[in-house]
C-alpha cells in the first residue's frame, strides 16, 4: 500500500537550528510514502540523527528506528548534554583553528584537511570518536553515532559549543599535547634541545 501518510513532528530546543525559518518552534507536517523511521524523516527534514536524544510519538517513548505510523505525533528533543564516549574527537577539514584550540586543552584530536567523508566515518567508527563538523550530510551517515555539528563559524565561540556540548571542563587538562601532530608532549632534559 503506497498511499501517503502523514506525520506531525515537533522539534524543542535547539533542533530547531536544523529547520528552515518557518518551521521553527512549530509542528511540522511530514507526508511520506511506505515505511519510514523516525530518523529517516527526521533527517530528510535535516536535523542529524547524532543531535536527537528522545523521542516521544504519540506521548510514548520510542527510538530512533520506530517505522512512523499514519497520524503520528512525534516530539524529539536534542540530546542531552555530556560526554558518553571517551572525549576523541575527529574534527573535518574546515576546523583547523578548533583543531589547535582543543589540543591546547589536552584533548585527543584527529585532523587532517585532506580527509574524504566515507575514510571520517570509517575513522570514526573504528577509533571510537565524536565528529565535530559543519556538514549535517556527514554527520547523518547511519554509521556515526555520535557527534556534533556546531553553529558557529568563528573558532572560539565554536569551541565554547563542544566545550558546553560534551560538558568537557572536567577534562581539560592544558599543554600536554602537540599542537601540530596531536601526541602527548613528553619532558625532555634541557641539554637535549
Amino acid at each position: 500500500n503506497h498511499s501517503m501518510s502523514t506525520a506531525y513532528f515537533l522539534f524543542h530546543g535547539r533542533l530547531n537550528d536544523f529547520l528552515q525559518k518557518e518551521q521553527r518552534e512549530r509542528q511540522v507536517i511530514v507526508d511520506f510514502r511506505e515505511r519510514q523511521s523516525v530518523k529517516h524523516l527526521a533527517e530528510s527534514l535535516g536535523v542529524p540523527h547524532p543531535e536527537i536524544g528522545r523521542i516521544q510519538v504519540n506521548g510514548r517513548e520510542e527510538a530512533l528506528g520506530t517505522i512512523t505510523q499514519d497520524e503520528d505525533r512525534v516530539e524529539i528533543h536534542p540530546i542531552e548534554n555530556g560526554c558518553p564516549i571517551k572525549p576523541r574527537f575527529l574534527l573535518d577539514c574546515h576546523l583547523g583553528r578548533l583543531t589547535a584550540h582543543l589540543r591546547i586543552l589536552g584533548f585527543d584530536c584527529l585532523y587532517q584537511n585532506d580527509f574524504d567523508d566515507l575514510q571520517m566515518a570509517v575513522i570514526v567508527v573504528q577509533e571510537e570518536r565524536i565528529l565535530l563538523t559543519r556538514d549535517r550530510r556527514l554527520l547523518m551517515r547511519k554509521v556515526i553515532q555520535h557527534g556534533y555539528c556546531l553553529r558557529s563559524l568563528e573558532p572560539l565561540e565554536q569551541l565554547t559549543e563542544v566545550m558546553q556540548r560534551f560538558e568537557l571542563a572536567a577534562h581539560v587538562r592544558p599543554f600536554q599535547r602537540c599542537l601540530r601532530c596531536n601526541q602527548p608532549l613528553e619532558p625532555i632534559a634541557k641539554d637535549a634541545i
